[in-house]
């Protein structure tokens, strides 16, 4: 048996090596490293893929969200909401460009934002609302935008975690996350759905000035060489990553198909285990499991981890603080809500081995172990 990790990349790297090779090679050949074609046909290709108007490449995950919050135009103080239980680089932006984080509990079930939760937090300061897509399913975004109409908020989503999926609306029609708020961002760190082999990230509107601000942002400020209109950031996607991403998107679909197929063992093996709570899909979402996240209830959720980790099975707690209690906030965040539910989360969740490569073998290791340790 191959040895299990939580993600498998040279698996999936020697599966397109002919298309990544080739690609990185016509870089090369180019020379053009910053900004060269393939950035542009990247561009293009995923707001295609994404039906969005505007794709604004830059260098992380982290930078989109930054950037995004820069086009806004806010002051000093104003407030952003988001939630507590999610990665930092959401909030960690807002304290970095001196606004305030307004922090919210989230759903026990699919582990994101609810809406109830943002608009109770919302006061006369708050300007724009971060809901996070976690773990590869959407937020209830229909019920966030409306709030967003009803108190003139922008929404800037964050997709790093759920990049391809779709919300799907009470009339059944459906549009990719990142797509619906006044902004989208995403990270192409290489671990995501869509990774590329170093740090690159992407913003998304159909705003053409939100797109324009972005553009100026991302590179110095500027619109035309050497003429600065606003205070930006050097944050760009180099072309060799255009280039892996490129090859990588054409299978964005098929990535998921698998994390779901793999997803589907999981759950099928884990029904009826009385500790264990499996993820939720939400009805208003397709998923694209870019993790695998259980709750383990009393209190065993670390003997679970120890115990797989001594059968050589990698598994990761996604996260262990919520955000609300980092010392990084504590002098400038605002607490939205109670954290009942975020405290809770952080004690019990635990994230198997999730990625395409998963095989059955490897499937049926991992779930009998966890059958064993539930058995004793």
């Amino acid at each position: 048996m191959r040895k299990i990790q939580m993600v498998d990349l040279r698996l999936q790297y020697e599966k397109i090596k002919t298309e990544i090779d080739n690609g990185i090679a016509e870089v090369i050949d180019s020379t053009a490293f910053i900004r060269g074609a393939k950035v542009d046909d990247f561009s293009k290709e995923l707001s295609t893929y994404l039906d969005v108007k505007h794709v604004i490449p830059c260098g992380n995950g982290t930078d989109a969200l930054q950037i995004a919050l820069m086009s806004l135009g806010l002051k000093p103080s104003d407030e952003i909401i988001c939630p507590a239980f999610t990665f930092i680089a959401s909030a960690e932006v807002i304290g970095l460009l001196g606004y305030r984080p307004v922090f919210v509990d989230v759903d026990y079930d699919s582990f994101n934002v609810t809406a109830k939760n943002i608009e109770q937090a919302i006061s006369v300061k708050t300007k724009a609302i971060i809901p996070v897509h976690l773990f590869g399913q959407a937020a209830p975004m229909e019920a966030i935008m409306g709030i967003a109409k009803k108190y003139d908020l922008h929404v800037i989503e964050d997709t790093a975690q759920a990049l391809g999926a779709d919300y799907i609306y009470e009339d059944g029609h459906k549009q990719k996350l990142g797509t619906i708020g006044t902004i989208g961002c995403t990270s192409f760190f290489p671990s995501k759905n869509l990774g590329c082999y170093g740090d690159g990230g992407a913003i998304f509107t159909n705003d053409d000035v939100f797109a324009e601000k972005m553009r100026m942002i991302s590179n110095h400020g500027m619109k035309e060489r050497y003429h600065h209109d606003v205070l930006g950031v050097n944050s760009r996607l180099d072309t060799i990553q255009a280039a892996v991403l490129s090859a990588k998107l054409k299978h964005l679909d098929e990535y998921a198909q698998a994390r779901n197929e793999a997803a589907k063992v999981y759950n099928e093996a884990f029904a009826g285990i009385e500790d264990l709570i499996l993820p939720k899909q939400e009805l208003f979402s397709s998923h694209v499991y870019h993790q695998y996240t259980l709750k383990v209830k009393n209190g065993r959720r670390d003997e679970l981890k120890a115990f797989l980790a001594e059968n050589n099975i990698p598994s990761m707690v996604y996260y262990p603080i919520p955000l609300h209690k980092q010392k990084a906030f504590l002098p400038i965040a605002r607490q939205g809500s109670t954290f009942e539910i975020s405290e809770k989360l952080s004690e019990e969740v635990l994230s198997l081995p999730m990625h395409t490569e998963l095989d059955e073998e490897q499937l049926q290791y991992i779930t009998s172990k966890v059958k064993e340790f539930f058995s004793k």
